[in-house]
């Protein structure tokens, strides 16, 4: 066996829980329980889209789908999965029962009021779990576990109907005036200076799911479609970055372009973008005008969609199309790709120069041997964790909310580790299994994951198409070589 150490994961003295990691996690909770129901909202979203009178196919019997899916299935799948996320089974029974108060107590769809009230049962029925463990009588198990949740759950659904529903939809209500003001003074295309920006610190989950997506889905209720599902999830930004980087980007960048195309235009995989504008920060000014010109255009044509696009493909977009609005919403992705394009292009100044100022890392020398600061309790590590690739047996593949980039690039890498006898595993950063020895994520992401599971390696890599640290990966593995996190 060599004793080479390949150091694959470029290490980065870590400054503590930054802000970005915060806030990124609090995102990820939120959008956490919304994808997993994702399925739920696009059914909703082709009855909606089929079955209202102004629908392809109006009919009122089956339209009477649509009211009760909205105010009661959705919300409560909100709330039960919020609460399987902080306690399991009996956390999610108890954050639907608490889910039903505030969706009784509110005249609007519960999307903000089930984040809060499923989550929140479940954390405070986790801890009398936690007071009793170990004190209940052999035999009382089952009473207590049962009259406990119920009784609780009961007192929480009270809470619910006359204080935390009415709460939260004043709140609710107060967002969609401070909308309906940005819409009625056309400043509406100004919230891409934040959403476009956020979204490549990879906040556009939280972004679409936490925020736009409960505001959308009221609006669409009560106007049939909302302009709110466009914002985020628009491809053409996107687009218009990758065709750039495809035309005057680095050279040896170029080949990675029409693939990443692909996967971000067709199946909907949005981060694969995210690195270019890292590589080439200054072009997150075409994705924000890109952003702008696609939120504008919809306002002007009128345009939005009956449910959000999930995943943000083209696919997806046509899906939850209202009946006469295609037009206009391929309109808005069109421009939005032709502006970013523009802008893009003229930032990367049409390749002249492309490969002689690259805006990379520097690259950390492979026998560093730096310390790291601990991520918790300001403790001392003098040495980086580490793993023989022939002790390797499986890599897990962690992204922001698990159901992504993470799924594309788990299926890239099980092909390539399979003769080697490693499997590999996608999950959400906060879902990475205590008992991981090997995570690969994107560096942007490396922080959390090493707050999920310190005593991992972590590799971090920048590009999800072609990006050296795989090939490191995969040689580590095939050669017994030491992995260094």
């Amino acid at each position: 066996m060599t004793s080479t150490t390949t150091d694959i994961s470029h290490l980065k003295h870590l400054q503590g829980k930054s802000l970005r990691a915060r806030v990124q996690r609090l995102g990820g909770k939120l959008a956490g329980m919304i994808m997993p129901n994702i399925g739920a909202f696009i059914a909703w979203g082709l009855i909606t889209a089929l079955f209202i009178p102004k629908g392809w196919l109006p009919n009122e019997t089956l339209a009477g789908l649509v009211d009760p899916t909205i105010k009661y299935l959705l919300p409560t799948l909100i709330g039960y999965t919020g609460g399987r996320m902080v306690h399991g089974q009996r956390g999610a029974v108890i954050g639907a029962i608490a889910t039903m108060g505030v969706i009784v107590g509110a005249d609007v769809p519960m999307f903000l009021g089930a984040m809060i009230m499923g989550p929140l049962a479940a954390f405070l029925l986790k801890l009398f779990d936690r007071r009793v463990e170990g004190k209940i009588k052999s035999g009382f198990e089952m009473l207590v576990n049962n009259f406990s949740l119920g009784i609780l759950g009961g007192g929480l659904a009270l809470v619910g109907v006359v204080g935390m529903g009415p709460i939260v939809e004043a709140l609710t209500n107060a967002a969609s005036k401070v909308v309906d003001f940005l819409v009625d003074n056309s400043l509406l295309p100004l919230v891409s200076i934040i959403v476009e920006p956020a979204k490549a610190l990879f906040l556009n989950n939280a972004i679409n799911h936490g925020v736009f997506g409960p505001l959308g889905l009221e609006q669409a209720q009560q106007t049939g479609q909302s302009i709110l599902f466009m914002i985020e999830t628009n491809p053409g930004p996107g687009l218009g970055i990758l065709l750039a980087f495809w035309f005057f980007g680095p050279r040896r960048m170029r080949p990675s372009a029409p693939g990443a195309i692909i996967i971000h235009f067709f199946g909907g995989i949005h981060e694969i973008y995210f690195p270019y504008l890292l590589m080439k920060p200054r072009l997150i000014l075409a994705a924000v005008a890109g952003g702008m010109a696609g939120v504008g255009t919809a306002m002007v044509t009128n345009s939005g969609l009956v449910a959000p696009p999930a995943p943000g493909s083209i696919f997806a977009y046509l899906a939850v199309t209202p009946r006469g609005g295609h037009v206009s919403v391929l309109l808005s992705i069109a421009m939005a790709t032709a502006v970013a394009f523009i802008a893009a292009a003229a930032l990367l100044k049409f390749g002249r120069g492309a490969d002689s100022a690259e805006e990379t890392p520097a690259p950390v020398a492979e026998d560093s041997t730096s310390d790291t600061s601990a991520l918790d309790g300001g403790a001392a590590v003098t040495t980086a964790p580490t793993i023989t690739g022939s002790d390797v047996k499986n890599v897990v593949v962690a992204c922001d909310a698990g159901m992504g980039s993470s799924v594309m690039l788990a299926s890239q890498l099980r092909t390539r580790l399979k003769p080697y006898g490693v499997s590999v595993d996608h999950v959400a950063i906060a879902d990475i299994p205590a008992e991981a020895r090997l995570v690969l994520t994107h560096s942007d992401l490396a922080e959390r994951a090493r707050l999920t599971v310190p005593h991992a390696v972590v590799v971090e890599f920048q590009m999800f198409l072609g990006d050296p640290a795989f090939d490191r990966l995969e040689k580590a593995i095939k050669e017994g070589e030491e992995i260094r996190g």
